[in-house]
């Protein structure tokens, strides 16, 4: 999309070896980048928040529950570079992400593209003596309705959103028909909830007396499906391993279009991606997993969220299609130290900009998954990180994690009563050693 400021001058975001270099290192590679202050780098190494801002985010606050916080390298989105923030538990997702967004980068990154932030407001109306009626004269009343939604948040008006229009569908329930009136709202670099809420709020008077019903829930919905951002990649077959990956890619792909087993797989390895920007930047996760698992069911049947396709020279070409209920401002992105940090690393300058990113990011991570499993296997790269995770489990300490990790991958056996064992052994090697030269010091 169009960026109407200037954009700031940023480096490249392939940065060589990035995984090799000491946290100090990246952290001052990332300052550099972001043109962070100090104050903002040290918050970012401290990795957490002051207790008072924790208290004013959630209720009965007694701790903090750090989650890792890695950078994504490599990415290239519509030719400008960016440094991803991901915020995430699981192994290997950042790799694989950075990973991918390497062999994209010679063929020109990811292209994305999104639509207006809109997001849908739903009034529930209940017991209408005629649900027909009822919507003619809803709709009719469109104007007005419109006018008292908008003296909610003049605001945002006045900066090109609010509420837009004013939809309504008639839905047979078991407790009758309900009348169901739907804002569709404008909210520009918000996510939106509360705007939207407050809308649905103000004019449910003005729709009971309209349609002589009952109105009962007005609440958003989180199937954002008029607010949508779209990435594409084609990554050379050379790039991949071959053309014979490839295939293996889009022969997996089509495994998930015909079986909801795997699609759920499929679109939770989409999710790996998108998730950890989200959580990273502060939004709502929960509210962007239900609108995307949401928007793959809308057909009726479960479907992924990616479509790969081979192009007539035997290179992978991808896309994806994702629901953005995503901000820039309001809500946690405004009090969360972290993550404004994170948003000034990102670079983005609008909700739209975000989503974007995000899409290309969840494009890049399914990729990533897909030529595992079409190639080595997804164990290789994924359990290696797993296994440094059980051998810490198991009460290794130092070079020891390595060393019973590199163990247990070798024997295809990562377990935590294997790493005890191994631990075990180990240890008693290494005091066998240890006695063995003191003996023979002279």
């Amino acid at each position: 999309m169009e960026d109407l400021e200037t954009p700031v001058l940023r480096g490249s975001s392939t940065i060589a070896s990035f995984y090799k270099l000491p946290v100090e290192e990246r952290l001052r590679i990332v300052k550099e980048f972001a043109s962070l202050t100090s104050e903002e780098a040290q918050t970012l190494a401290n990795g957490t928040m002051p207790s008072a801002t924790a208290q004013r985010m959630i209720e009965n606050v007694i701790s903090m529950f750090p989650i890792p916080l890695g950078i994504a390298t490599n990415f290239l989105v519509n030719g400008r570079d960016y440094l991803v923030p991901m915020a995430i538990e699981e192994p290997s997702v950042v790799a694989a992400a950075s990973n991918a967004a390497k062999m994209a980068r010679p063929t020109g990154g990811f292209t994305a593209t999104s639509t207006e932030p809109v997001m849908i407001s739903q009034i529930q109306i209940v017991k209408c003596p005629s649900p027909k009626d009822a919507e003619k004269e809803i709709l009719s009343a469109r104007k007005e309705i419109l006018e008292k939604a908008n003296q909610q948040d003049p605001t945002l008006v006045t900066m090109g959103g609010g509420a837009k229009d004013v939809r309504v569908r008639i839905l047979q329930s078991q407790v009758g028909t309900l009348v169901i009136v739907e804002l569709l709202v404008d909210c520009r670099d918000a996510m939106g909830a509360n705007v939207v809420n407050t809308m649905a709020e103000a004019v449910a008077p003005m729709l009971e007396k309209i349609s002589k019903g009952q109105a009962r829930l007005r609440i958003i919905s989180n199937l954002a499906d008029r607010r949508i951002a779209k990435a594409a990649t084609t990554v050379s077959k050379e790039a991949l391993g071959g053309e014979d990956i490839v295939d293996g890619i889009v022969e997996a792909y089509a495994f998930a279009a015909v079986d909801p087993y795997r699609c759920a797989t499929h679109n939770k390895g989409v999710m790996n991606g998108v998730t950890a920007v989200c959580l990273a930047t502060g939004n709502d996760t929960r509210a962007i997993e239900a609108g995307a698992h949401a928007y793959a069911a809308r057909s009726g049947h479960y479907s992924p969220l990616t479509i790969w396709k081979k192009d007539s020279n035997g290179n992978l070409v991808g896309t994806i299609e994702i629901p953005a209920a995503v901000g820039i401002i309001g809500g946690v992105t405004a009090v969360h130290p972290m993550a404004k940090i994170c948003l000034k690393v990102l670079g983005v300058k609008t909700a739209r900009e975000l989503g974007e990113v995000m899409a290309s990011v969840g494009l890049a991570q399914n990729m990533a998954a897909l030529r595992a499993l079409a190639a080595e296997g997804i164990q290789k790269g994924h359990m290696s990180l797993h296994a440094r995770n059980i051998a810490a489990m198991a009460g290794a300490q130092g070079d020891l994690i390595d060393l019973v990790a590199d163990k247990m991958v070798a024997e295809r056996k990562i377990r935590l009563d294997r790493a005890r064992e191994l631990l075990l052994d180990l240890s008693k090697s290494k005091e066998s050693g240890a006695t063995q030269k003191k003996t023979h010091k002279p």
